[in-house]
């Protein structure tokens, strides 16, 4: 069952992060569908997050997506190479995002090495969001794309962990943000082989 839209105007995007551990992300291009569990998305909580594009609402051609109402995707380039899905959250106006840092492949797992040039299933062809990107045939294309389409969306399975199964930990990369770089804004399942900096 794809995931209502409901479920992103949450204004908690740390809550809805950590819940998204366990729902299943697809894409379906040229009729064939690819995908997985999610199992690593990393918060960040708009205006007020230091990290965040949209820090202090800041509003340029790129960003403009993120303040749109939630259930769509911000999909962006990083350093020129590798494209990023973020899942935006929250009422129109407020621009919060989640990083989808990590997946658990599951189906079209043969197009998924094919698009990721490996010949066999390692843990690192699904782990950080470049690489769930790519995997997936993700691109700009699908910047503002509504995240219950027939391309790209969502799916309840009925798939939790429980707490004691989740890391809260630090983002990744955003230095930058001074005392918000330390908010345990990551969360990941402890122990998936697929996660793609797992805390030692």
């Amino acid at each position: 069952m794809k995931i209502p839209q409901s479920f992103y105007l949450g204004t908690d995007v740390v809550a809805i992060s950590k819940a998204l551990l366990g729902k299943y992300l697809f894409t379906s291009i040229n009729g064939i569908i690819s995908g997985g569990y999610i199992v690593e998305a990393e918060a960040y909580n708009g205006a007020v997050d230091k990290a965040s594009h949209a820090y202090d609402n800041r509003r340029t051609p790129r960003t403009e997506v993120m303040f749109r109402e939630g259930g769509i995707a911000y999909v962006y380039l990083c350093y020129g190479i590798h494209e990023m899905l973020n899942i935006v959250t929250s009422t129109e106006g407020h621009a919060q995002a989640i990083l989808i840092r990590a997946i658990h492949p599951t189906d079209g797992i043969d197009l998924i090495m094919e698009r990721r040039k490996m010949e066999k299933l390692k843990s690192n062809i699904t782990a950080g969001p470049g690489s769930v990107a790519k995997a997936l045939g993700i691109d700009r294309r699908l910047n503002g794309h509504s995240l219950e389409s027939d391309v790209l969306w969502l799916e309840d399975r009925g798939l939790n962990f429980r707490d004691e199964q989740i890391a809260a930990v630090p983002r990744i990369g955003v230095d930058y943000a001074g005392e918000d770089a330390l908010l345990p804004y990551r969360f990941y399942v402890k122990g998936d082989p697929y996660v793609s900096k797992p805390n030692k």
